[in-house]
């Protein structure tokens, strides 16, 4: 049986965790806040962007010379996924689930017998991805580390997917990364970049889709569009993953310091119970005492 020492030592180690976890809540609701307007504020324009260049695709269908930022290679043998995971743990499922779903993505490809690479972006991702399938990362980009993300960084990474396409090092290229839905539910989602996938049930997908005539020219104009849709979905994600961060720490902490209050109520229960059983045990020695003399 534990002394009351060993278990007001515990009772106190527990109290200090509980201040800890409940401070790391409040300040992962608060960032939650700010990343969640964020995230919010970036799906309509990289909703409208994604359906606007969907019909673009949909109207230049069976035309040769496409960009291969539009069109892809025209195979599907090289797959690079791009996981998007945090930089820090203490986050419940939410890194597992990015790992989870990534794993079972690269065995359903391998299967199929297509070539995998791999470009994770944030420390959990890459760490767990270098145990598992060392030999098919390319690189490993760390992410935000709970700071706000500039556009420079989807920019960079842009910019990075795309000299990659042109050289064609791959056909296909998906991200995969958590959908923030609220505090409670985030979502591993994966989205296509390249080639731009066409919705099946989209207006732009079905025979009655129009012509376009670009002005001033389909290449000047598609140069500069998939760039930057490139950019646009790739930020709007790492947002995405950002708020979905910050709303999964805040859960995980919030289960963290109620699951503390509930062990400290069970330690001060035995604390007193103990404390109890050794007066009961000291006034039985004392009587035991005086009846003997």
């Amino acid at each position: 049986m534990a002394s009351l020492k060993d278990l007001r030592a515990r009772i106190g180690s527990v109290k200090s965790t509980r201040k800890i976890t409940s401070a790391m809540k409040m300040v992962a609701a608060a960032k939650l806040r700010r990343a969640q307007t964020r995230a919010e504020a970036a799906r309509p324009y990289a909703a409208a962007m994604r359906r606007m260049l969907a019909e673009l695709g949909a109207g230049t269908r069976g035309q040769s010379g496409l960009p291969t930022l539009l069109a892809g290679t025209g195979n599907d043998r090289v797959h690079l996924l791009i996981p998007i995971t945090s930089d820090r743990g203490l986050a419940g499922g939410f890194n597992a689930n990015v790992n989870r779903r990534t794993r079972d993505l690269i065995g359903q490809l391998q299967a199929e017998g297509k070539t995998v690479r791999l470009l994770p972006v944030g420390r959990k991702g890459g760490d767990y991805l270098m145990r598992e399938f060392s030999d098919l990362i390319l690189d490993k980009i760390h992410g935000s580390g709970g700071k706000e993300i500039p556009f420079s960084a989807a920019a960079e990474l842009g910019e990075r997917i795309a000299a990659m396409a042109e050289k064609g090092e791959f056909d296909v290229c998906t991200l995969v990364y958590n959908r923030f839905q609220n505090v409670m539910s985030q979502t591993p989602t994966t989205m296509q970049l390249i080639p731009l996938a066409l919705p099946a049930n989209d207006v732009a997908a079905s025979a009655d889709a129009p012509v376009y005539e670009f002005e001033p020219g389909e290449e000047e104009l598609l140069s500069s569009l998939l760039p930057r849709n490139l950019q646009v979905q790739i930020y709007a994600t790492l947002l995405e993953s950002a708020a979905g961060e910050q709303g999964a720490r805040m859960t995980a902490m919030d289960n963290a310091t109620r699951n503390a209050g509930k062990a400290i109520d069970r330690l001060t229960l035995k604390y007193n119970r103990t404390r109890q059983t050794n007066i009961t045990n000291e006034l039985i020695e004392i009587i035991s005492g005086a009846q003997a003399l």
